[in-house]
């Protein structure tokens, strides 16, 4: 600017325009790749400076459909529902949060496409289909004849589900399970309540703090818990305190970039560092407690001492408020989520500190197995069946029973059918999943016998490959499950 006399907005695009060569020097596929983020940060900058509007995808004049190269997990929790009809990125896999939003939401969604940005321009008809992973770019009539018929059978399917929501999801031989709803906010609740959720097993507080520039207020927080507690009772809720970082990140804190944030100052790490931030949350949950069932879990736990020390600000908290003179329920349900293999091994040991395990799959899998569950390229290695997992998972279950705390599982394994099934067989007492997905898991929950499913799981817990497992799994209860779920295999 000082040299040539330019303006900012001419400095930076002379500047920008000479980093596609000196990316291109760079031979590996990590650096090519990161040219995208550069790039990403120069458009930013330059609506800056000009002042660009930015599209907000909360309050949308029409229908559209998002194509993007990502969408943070706040963008996917507060997009329009009504206007917007689906949407497609180049990176993401099935169990990132952005993905788990958008079937939280009933969004039609497909990630991980790596150039569908290079190949829709704005305006372009396209077709999302979420169940099967594609986009169709400018369908012919009939491809679109045949959709919009797709549609029409899924809703009718979805009606047919409506008539299980007044009944229990038990098994054929009296196994009851607890079917809850996985949340990420008080507009959410209706669509939990609505497909029958008894109560809400994951309450993912992080999106109050997001996308602000200011931390919520204890008051804030306190009317989003509880207005759910209040709208599910007499069922429970159970508050997950701040899981930020991964590929969640806080607004208003300045959170250092790190080169592997699933593995470093994130969740119950960063509560406990940062004990005013924790403690003000911990107060607002318990005083939502005077508005119905509240049950607080804190994440990511992995080892005795951060449960230990996390109780004692929790009971300090309590002391606290007692001596304010607010009234709360005390005793509190307090549980953690078992996401780490190292709380997993140490089930037995950390089931004495709590009263209740939730199992993290998600995390678990990706910490246990060394893979990045945002990463399209190594999605393969994902594999919520394999051997280790499954016997980590029973190790949790045994542990907690021995002590006599339950169990329940919120990640995308307890949604789908089969994975359902496995760890209905394993022994779990609560099933929290997509409030989409409630109707359709207790179909197949009425459709199978406990007795079954613990066969069934005793087996695949002497198997020593994820082919193995998926080869006898889909054997013993693929056709079972698919008939069993035929109306939607027909849409």
């Amino acid at each position: 600017i000082k040299r040539e006399k330019v303006n900012a907005e001419t400095a930076l695009r002379q500047v920008y325009k000479s980093f596609p060569e000196k990316f291109k020097v760079v031979q590996l596929e990590f650096m090519q790749e990161r040219f995208r983020d550069v790039e990403d940060v120069a458009e930013r900058v330059m609506r800056n400076l000009l002042k660009s509007p930015i599209l907000s995808l909360s309050h949308l004049e029409e229908n559209i459909i998002v194509v993007a190269y990502d969408l943070a997990p706040s963008d996917t929790a507060s997009m329009d529902k009504e206007k917007v009809l689906g949407f497609a990125t180049d990176i993401g896999g099935r169990t990132s949060h952005t993905a788990i939003m958008a079937r939280a939401l009933e969004i039609p969604a497909v990630v991980g496409l790596r150039d569908v940005t290079k190949k829709v321009k704005p305006g372009t008809t396209i077709i999302v289909d979420g169940d099967r992973g594609r986009v169709i770019i400018n369908p012919t009539p009939a491809q679109i004849k045949k959709y919009e018929e797709r549609k029409r059978k899924f809703l009718a399917y979805r009606e047919t589900l409506e008539t299980l929501k007044p009944l229990p999801a038990q098994t054929l031989d009296g196994r009851e399970i607890e079917l809850a709803a996985n949340i990420a906010g008080p507009e959410e609740v209706d669509l939990a309540v609505k497909n029958g959720a008894e109560g809400i097993g994951l309450y993912r507080t992080e999106y109050l703090y997001m996308n602000r520039t200011s931390l919520p207020t204890e008051e804030e927080q306190l009317q989003a818990y509880a207005a759910v507690a209040e709208k599910v009772a007499p069922h429970s809720v159970i508050i997950r305190t701040l899981d930020i970082g991964g590929d969640k990140f806080l607004s208003p804190l300045s959170v250092p970039k790190e080169i592997n944030p699933f593995m470093g100052w994130r969740a119950i790490r960063l509560s406990l560092e940062l004990v005013e931030i924790f403690k003000t949350q911990l107060r607002a949950i318990l005083k939502a407690s005077r508005y119905g069932k509240v049950k607080v879990m804190f994440p990511m736990v992995s080892s005795l001492e951060e449960v230990k020390k996390a109780n004692q600000i929790l009971s300090e908290v309590k002391k606290e408020l007692e001596k304010e003179g607010f009234s709360f329920s005390n005793p509190i349900e307090v549980g953690i989520m078992i996401e780490v293999p190292s709380a997993a091994i140490m089930a037995d040991v950390l089931a004495k500190e709590v009263d209740f395990f939730s199992l993290g799959t998600n995390d678990l899998i990706q910490y246990t197995l060394a893979v990045d569950r945002v990463n399209e390229k190594v999605a393969h290695l994902y594999q919520p069946l394999h051997p280790t997992i499954l016997r980590l998972i029973d190790n949790v279950i045994k542990a907690a029973h021995r002590e006599n705390i339950w169990v329940g599982a919120c990640g995308e394994m307890a949604s789908d059918p089969l994975g359902m099934a496995v760890l209905l067989g394993l022994g779990v007492d609560e099933l929290s999943v997509a409030p989409t997905s409630i109707l359709e898991i207790k179909k197949v929950i009425r459709n199978l016998s406990w007795e079954e499913t613990q066969k069934l799981a005793s087996h695949l817990l002497k198997l020593s490959t994820s082919q193995q497992t998926r080869r006898y799994l889909g054997t013993k209860l693929g056709r079972r499950i698919r008939k069993i779920l035929k109306e939607e295999n027909n849409a």
